[in-house]
């Protein structure tokens, strides 16, 4: 085992120093790693690119449309036969119509349509395409902003699950320590067997929910790996004692939310619904197309070949369709309506919920600081009694009293911590505003 000796002693500071430079989870290094790797992020980017694509869609209205066609075929049919014939140009006087005989022809034709007019359906279809593809981009960056509010949450649960496992192991040292105190007074004929059996007995009690809590810390960090779209951390989950991005979670200094993405994709869904009955008006205009077409011949019985073109307008106006483009315009009408009293219901929706972040904002800043004089309070009213107890002049359920409140304030002060920044960060979620100025 000695010549392990030094080779050990090289590799241990190696060691060492790659885990003193473990990177942390950083709340800015969790939204980075949300916004890659969480599913909802990735369903909002590919419901942008389907928009994108019906967008692309409807402004193939406005380019030609361009088609190339070939075939090969034989027959000694008199209609298909005198067709091929006059198209090679090979007719001749002694052509017999009713028996032209087996006749083959090779066509290749190249046609090329534009709309010229449609009664505004074309511009109405990609205005349409054009505010579903708005509408997807800020229900993406809606759905941007409410992964990274849960990300936030994921994040300080697991702080406050850490934090409250943390006070607990505090509360079992004390409770260590004081059933050391004990058992010498005990030992001394200082101190009764029931104190000491009290004191053992909430040390255990202290032991057994530490354990729930760790549990509780355990799911914490796998909700927070779930929100991140990672399935473990190849690095472990390590957080910074004191992460300086809340320092950049600041109140917002209005309560409009005017700014919110939902409002502004169901304002962009209205104009979708505006534009479709458009559209469905347009039915009851013409609709003029510009063709143009060219086509070879070519046939091996007759030995002949030839080419030709073909260009023309057509114009089509719907007279009587039983009432169909009526009920396409009722229908495009009555969703127009739906989008607007919907736009209207989110209106309301939002202003409540903005009126419910601030409330909760200001519980939870309120909250914050009664805990954190609580916590005060707590530590010197325990370190007083642990010297009384030694003294002698404390009697152990007074101690375990004492301990009790102090572990209590120092969870919920953990809690209240947590709750005012996801509390503030909610609040700008709220109001449509980034996370961070």
């Amino acid at each position: 085992m000695r010549p392990l000796v030094p080779l050990f002693a090289c590799v241990a500071p190696l060691l060492a120093a790659t885990a003193l430079h473990a990177e942390v989870w950083t709340l800015d290094r969790a939204l980075t790693a949300a916004h890659e790797g969480n599913p909802d992020a990735r369903i909002a980017r590919l419901r942008i690119e389907g928009a994108q694509a019906v967008e692309q869609q409807a402004r193939a209205a406005w380019f030609p449309q361009v088609s190339v066609q070939s075939g090969y075929s034989a027959s000694n049919r008199s209609m298909p036969a005198f067709g091929s014939i006059l198209n090679q140009r090979a007719f001749t006087w002694t052509t017999d119509f009713n028996r032209p005989g087996t006749i083959d022809d090779l066509n290749a034709t190249g046609t090329v349509a534009y709309n010229l007019y449609s009664g505004g359906r074309a511009s109405a279809h990609r205005a349409a395409a054009k505010a579903g593809a708005q509408a997807a981009e800020h229900d993406a960056t809606a759905v941007r902003q409410q992964l990274e509010t849960a990300t936030v949450r994921a994040y300080l649960n697991l702080r406050q699950a850490r934090a409250a496992a943390d006070a607990l192991a505090s509360g079992v040292r004390a409770y260590e320590a004081a059933v050391a105190v004990a058992q010498a007074r005990f030992d001394a004929g200082q101190l009764l067997k029931a104190d000491l059996l009290n004191l053992e007995v909430q040390l255990a009690q202290t032991r057994e929910t530490l354990s729930a809590a760790r549990h509780q810390a355990a799911l914490a960090e796998r909700a927070f790996l779930f929100v991140l779209g990672r399935e473990k951390a190849t690095d472990g989950v390590e957080l910074p004692d004191d992460d300086p991005a809340f320092a950049r979670l600041v109140a917002p200094t209005t309560y409009d939310p005017s700014r919110r993405p939902e409002l502004a994709a169901m304002e962009a869904r209205v104009r979708a619904a505006e534009a479709m009955v458009r559209a469905a008006r347009s039915g009851r205009q013409p609709t003029v197309n510009a063709f143009a077409s060219y086509g070879y011949d070519h046939g091996w019985q007759l030995n002949a070949h030839a080419d030709g073109w073909t260009a023309g307008v057509a114009v089509e106006m719907n007279l009587f369709d039983g009432g169909q483009t009526s009920g396409k315009i009722r229908q495009a009408q009555s969703e127009l309506a739906q989008a607007q009293e919907q736009r209207r219901k989110l209106q309301l929706g939002l202003a409540l919920e903005v009126e419910q972040a601030r409330l909760a904002h200001a519980d939870a800043t309120e909250r914050l600081a009664v805990s954190a004089r609580a916590v005060e309070q707590a530590e010197e009213s325990a370190s007083l009694s642990r010297a009384r107890f030694e003294q002698g002049a404390l009697l152990s359920a007074d101690l375990i009293g004492v301990e009790t409140r102090r572990l209590e304030a120092i969870v919920r002060h953990a809690s209240a911590t947590a709750d005012a920044h996801l509390a503030l960060a909610d609040l700008r979620r709220a109001l449509g505003l980034p996370l961070f100025e």
